[in-house]
């Protein structure tokens, strides 16, 4: 089918708008559109002295977007049996006490430890190194309890950089180029430096002058923050995070990424986190992705799993800038010029055996339920469910027996019930009796 074309006038005109009003040296962003790379654009000094524009290619400090490879790290090596989410930090970094929160925690900000290294570190500019880090957790404080609630800790995603050398035997920056950038081909996204790239700034409040940022080594905290990458690397990064990708990460553990595990925003319920991963609500809708900041730079990362469209946006001013306000406003017009693309439906060779006679309407008391069977998978949904909530999705679970993967009910058991004849006489979903017919309980 035709690809739409995407709305470049209106992104453009969101993104000029933005560099005159909010006074940013330089802007470079970009839109998704069906999994792909349709627009981008840069305007603006990457460098002011001298005079020199920024590209598309030119590098920004991504900031804590950086730690979405450091969550895809964890889940890599959760993948290889190397650990479990809800293993005690302990468990992998034995200095660490500190309530014992679970590595779960730690990437959905829920483990309640201190935002921070312990120190002035924002003052100094002077992060640890590895060993720094280990050394002064005796320092740090449990501000939280664990679970209590979201609390966001860049000192979490430090230690989780640790988990991951320690447990891969590879220092953390060598094991993100090795396994993640490497194999996604992200050759612009770097912990050094690479030119060309922006100086960051900034912009003085009450006059139009600049002032130079110091260019930060982040040591031990690098996994929290340290990351540079161009929006070309960050498009395909941010479809990696909906598709996985062969050898890197599954679709279905990208999938278990975005799901729910916290909420930031008690009152709007419009940004929760997944594991790594900032989930934010635009009307009926859920982007994910991570938002950045360093000093002299801002950026953010929106996809929209469903379109598979979304922006990414990078500025080289670390104050004063609506970088979340530009980056929902690009988002959701990139996602309303890129509808999802239905899949053509194709008809079915056949029914397994096992299968058919569950198939049509089912009750539990006065509830409908209807089961059915489609593209390979036994799928249940109440009959009265809005066509926007998923169905449970069933796999085979041993004779009779089928266990719920995905949807409402996800791992609940699926129980056939046989007549002496063999045939169906009626269905245990999550131990509630279905059966052909409405009735009371106990009936």
């Amino acid at each position: 089918m035709p690809q739409p074309e995407p709305p470049v006038a209106e992104l453009s005109r969101l993104v000029r708008e933005a560099q005159a009003g909010e006074r940013i040296p330089s802007v470079s962003a970009a839109a998704i559109g069906n999994g792909e790379l349709v627009w981008q654009e840069a305007i603006g000094l990457a460098d002011v002295d001298e005079e020199q524009e920024a590209t598309t290619d030119t590098q920004y400090r991504v900031g804590s977007i950086t730690k979405t490879f450091t969550a895809a790290a964890i889940m890599q090596l959760r993948d290889a049996g190397e650990l479990e989410l809800d293993d005690r930090l302990e468990q992998h970094i034995q200095e660490a006490h500190h309530g014992s929160p679970t590595l779960r925690r730690l990437l959905a900000h829920v483990s309640g430890l201190q935002r921070e290294v312990p120190g002035y570190v924002w003052e100094t500019l002077e992060f640890p190194d590895r060993a720094g880090l280990i050394s002064g957790l005796a320092d740090a404080e449990q501000v939280l309890p664990a679970g209590a609630r979201w609390h966001y800790s860049n000192l979490a995603f430090a230690l989780l950089g640790e988990v991951v050398a320690r447990r891969s035997g590879l220092e953390y920056e060598q094991y993100i180029h090795e396994r993640l950038l490497d194999p996604l081909g992200l050759e612009r996204t770097t912990f050094e430096q690479l030119q060309p790239s922006a100086n960051g700034y900034l912009v003085e409040p009450y006059s139009d002058r600049v002032r130079l940022e110091q260019d930060l080594s982040k040591g031990a905290f690098a996994a929290a923050g340290s990351l540079w990458s161009t929006t070309a690397d960050l498009v395909r990064w941010a479809v990696f995070l909906v598709d996985g990708a062969d050898g890197v990460l599954t679709r279905e553990t990208v999938e278990e990424m975005r799901r729910f595990q916290s909420l930031a925003d008690l009152e709007a319920w419009k940004l929760g986190w997944g594991l790594g991963l900032m989930l934010m609500r635009e009307g009926d809708r859920i982007f994910v992705g991570h938002g950045g900041a360093m000093p002299g730079f801002l950026t953010g990362l929106a996809i929209s799993p469903k379109e598979r469209a979304g922006a990414v946006v990078l500025v080289n001013s670390g104050a004063g800038v609506k970088i979340e306000e530009l980056l929902r406003k690009l988002a959701v017009k990139v996602v309303e010029a890129y509808p999802p693309e239905p899949e053509q439906w194709r008809p079915a060779a056949d029914v397994p055996e096992p299968v058919g006679p569950l198939l049509g309407r089912w009750w539990t008391e006065g509830e409908e339920v209807v089961i059915s069977y489609r593209e390979g998978k036994l799928e249940a949904r109440s009959a009265t469910a809005p066509p926007s909530l998923p169905p449970s999705v069933f796999e085979p679970a041993g004779d009779d027996r089928f266990r719920g993967v995905s949807g409402p009910e996800e791992g609940e058991l699926l129980e056939v019930v046989r007549a002496a004849d063999g045939s169906v006489e009626k269905l245990y979903w999550a131990t509630y009796p279905l059966k052909r017919a409405p009735g009371a309980f106990g009936e």
